[in-house]
């Protein structure tokens, strides 16, 4: 077999066994979004709000935790990990769909506890190599059209299947676990970086505590700016995923069942093209310059596009979906991609688990706060003018954040002498 058959046959079993070990996981996460548990309310608050504030606050405590677990995760344990996570996440909604509610609530809390360290596990297998912007952004797709994937098996359990909004969760997961399973043991068969891996990619390594705080140290300005950004980028993501229906509602989707995948393939296909397309330049400092261009026209299309949406001249399927391709171009390089790129760019011993974490952490901690202001703010305000206005600031902080970050990453490029520019293709 040829050095290039056997390149793309890598690449194909390993973005396969990637993509759906991911894709199965949003439906352990997602599809109770879709219920709308009407009329129920627990101390002042709708339930529906309950829900999903105790989910997102055990999945941001799940990124805090994996800053350490993930960063010194052995390779040797990683199945074991996945599997056990995925496994307490489904018993967790079994629990929710046996508990009477309010108490359920502690449950939903309990499942999104493990589900946030799926990423890094997932991650970690594709990082360090030559293949892994392509990699990467085939993986990172899987979370644009899996929590629309998620959403319609949810709406399907409930109106096909006849489940009650309780137990649809849980039967929604069980749908997928033997091929989260499957897929799980292909991603251990997965061969570790050979030579040439390591030689246009720094060798990635746990970090000690010690290690990690001299990291973040060295590139503390940079890394501040972009987990600003991307805290406010996760929480209207994470916002515009939790409440798609009651947004979809509003702007006269009411009666459709195919919008959530219908609107999100056609990001995924965009996003996948123009982030492959900085995958297959050679130069890591070129690359890693050019992402800052993605953040920084990414930024300047969400709020462009909702502009005109607010001034009636696009109607609300174009501006959700050029809206969500907007977020989503900006939202996927940092879950690994540009700290890839940085990471083999700046010769850095560590790997890109650690930085992930920390931007994701931070990241869903605004998510949480996004959710606590708009339910315990000001209520007048729609759930539309809400997401709309939080766009706007979006929009203004994304652009400020990202020309911040290269500008010291460019000064930085000048006065170091350990720069690696060697191609990530021979």
């Amino acid at each position: 077999m040829s050095k290039k058959a056997s390149n793309f046959r890598f690449i194909l079993k390993t973005s396969i066994a990637a993509f759906g070990t991911y894709f199965c996981m949003y439906a352990f996460r997602k599809p109770f979004t879709v219920a709308t548990f009407d009329h129920m309310s627990f101390w002042g608050i709708d339930y529906k709000i309950l829900l999903i504030l105790a989910q997102v606050l055990g999945y941001t405590l799940s990124k805090f935790l994996g800053i350490k677990i993930i960063s010194e995760l052995k390779s040797a344990k990683r199945t074991l990990y996945l599997i056990s996570f995925i496994a307490i996440s489904e018993l967790a909604l079994l629990g929710f769909a046996l508990v009477p509610a309010p108490y359920n609530i502690l449950f939903l809390f309990i499942n999104g506890l493990p589900l946030g360290m799926i990423w890094g596990i997932v991650f970690s297998y594709i990082e360090g190599r030559k293949t892994t912007e392509l990699l990467g952004v085939i993986l990172c797709s899987s979370f644009i059209v899996s929590s629309g994937a998620a959403k319609s098996v949810g709406v399907f359990v409930l109106t096909v299947l006849g489940c009650n909004e309780f137990w649809m969760p849980f039967v929604s997961g069980l749908i997928f676990i033997i091929p989260l399973i499957v897929f799980s043991l292909f991603l251990e068969k997965i061969p570790n970086p050979d030579s040439e891996d390591l030689a246009l990619k720094s060798k990635r390594k746990p970090l000690s505590k010690k290690e990690r705080a001299s990291l973040f140290q060295q590139f503390a300005f940079p890394l501040t700016a972009i987990i600003i950004f991307y805290a406010m980028l996760t929480a209207m993501r994470e916002f515009r995923d939790n409440f798609a229906r009651e947004l979809w509602d509003t702007l006269g989707y009411k009666e459709s069942i195919s919008i959530y995948m219908y609107s999100e393939i056609p990001i995924a296909i965009s996003v996948l093209v123009i982030l492959g397309f900085l995958g297959s330049m050679k130069n890591n400092y070129k690359a890693f310059k050019n992402y800052h261009l993605v953040l920084f026209l990414g930024s300047l299309l969400i709020g462009a596009t909702t502009f005109l949406f607010q001034k009636h001249l696009i109607s609300p399927l174009p501006w959700m979906m050029i809206s969500g391709f907007g977020m989503y171009v900006c939202y996927i390089p940092f879950n690994g991609l540009f700290f890839d790129r940085m990471i083999a760019t700046y010769k850095i011993d560590g790997n890109t688990g650690f930085l992930i974490y920390i931007a994701d952490a931070f990241g869903y901690l605004g998510s949480v706060l996004v959710l606590f202001f708009k339910n315990f703010g000001d209520k007048n305000i729609s759930l539309l003018s809400f997401f709309t206005t939080c766009i706007y600031l979006l929009s203004f902080v994304g652009i400020i954040t990202t020309i911040m970050s290269f500008n010291y990453f460019k000064r930085k490029f000048k006065k170091t002498s350990k720069i690696s520019t060697a191609p990530l293709y021979t």
